[in-house]
């Protein structure tokens, strides 16, 4: 992997493109304010180059940014081309939601395997905020959370989109989030999403033994340049695993999974037969 190619390095370049957004400049402006091409930055700012944490305290200065959040930024610079990135969560959004929506929207292929909850791409704002009850998230911080997972699921929606393929175990759809007319309506949420040419939904049933992907969750992120990323959220954390040997394990288990798995057209048929169960009394 090259140094610019780590999960660190590119969650910094997407954060430093948001910040010039924020403070609504051009590229060539911030160019010729810190002394480097246009093309120098526009490399920077798509994760195409090393980003120096030098570079970084020039592009903060521009921006105005100071104080906590400049001290973080620059600890992410440099420690930008060590491969795995873990961070630890305080009560409100994850530190990792900016750097994966900007994962997402690169990427090519975004593999979803889901086996106690619904995969977030799919979900509904009622089934989140259930769940999101169900933890205990914080009240005041749920309404952003929801906003911020809402938001990234338009990714599936732009021009040129990733393909999505979700791989749910029969457990994420049969434990009750809630009431059961809200699982039928999330079921039949999924049912819906599964008419877009870009998404892929494949059921694992429970009469299918066990599988692979028992042994946890993660999200598969493959892009046209550059290798695969996967991302893991725990409690309290998260974590992007960037190195090839780390990675290539998942990559493994998703192509085991897609064997197990049902079809895209039972898939369908299994939601189905379970929007009719759940509506029974």
């Amino acid at each position: 992997m090259t140094k610019h190619g780590t999960a660190r390095n590119r969650g910094l370049a997407a954060e430093l493109k948001a910040l010039r957004a924020r403070a609504e400049l051009t590229t060539r402006q911030v160019a010729k304010r810190v002394g480097m091409s246009i093309a120098t930055l526009n490399r920077m700012e798509n994760a195409l180059r090393e980003i120096t944490a030098e570079d970084v305290a020039a592009l903060l200065a521009v921006y105005g940014v100071t104080g906590a959040d400049r001290a973080r930024i620059l600890v992410l610079a440099r420690n930008a081309n060590l491969s795995g990135w873990r961070e630890t969560d305080g009560d409100g959004l994850p530190l990792h939601v900016r750097a994966l929506t900007s994962f997402e929207s690169d990427a090519a292929r975004i593999v979803n395997s889901a086996m106690l909850r619904i995969p977030g791409f799919l979900q509904t704002a009622a089934y989140m905020r259930t769940a999101l009850i169900s933890v205990g998230f914080p009240a005041d911080k749920r309404k952003e959370m929801v906003a911020a997972r809402l938001e990234r699921q338009q990714v599936l929606f732009k021009r040129n989109p990733p393909d999505y393929v979700a791989i749910i175990d029969e457990a994420a759809l049969r434990r009750t989030t809630g009431s059961r007319e809200l699982m039928a309506e999330q079921c039949q949420h999924i049912i819906h999403m599964a008419d877009r040419p870009n998404v892929d939904i494949r059921i694992i049933p429970f009469d299918h033994g066990s599988h692979p992907g028992l042994d946890g969750s993660f999200i598969q992120l493959d892009f046209t340049k550059g290798e695969s990323i996967v991302y893991l959220e725990l409690i309290q954390s998260s974590m992007f695993l960037d190195a090839v040997h780390e990675v290539r394990p998942y990559c493994e288990t998703t192509d085991s999974l897609m064997k197990v798995a049902l079809s895209s057209a039972e898939s369908v048929k299994f939601l189905r037969r379970l929007v009719s169960a759940y509506g029974r009394e």
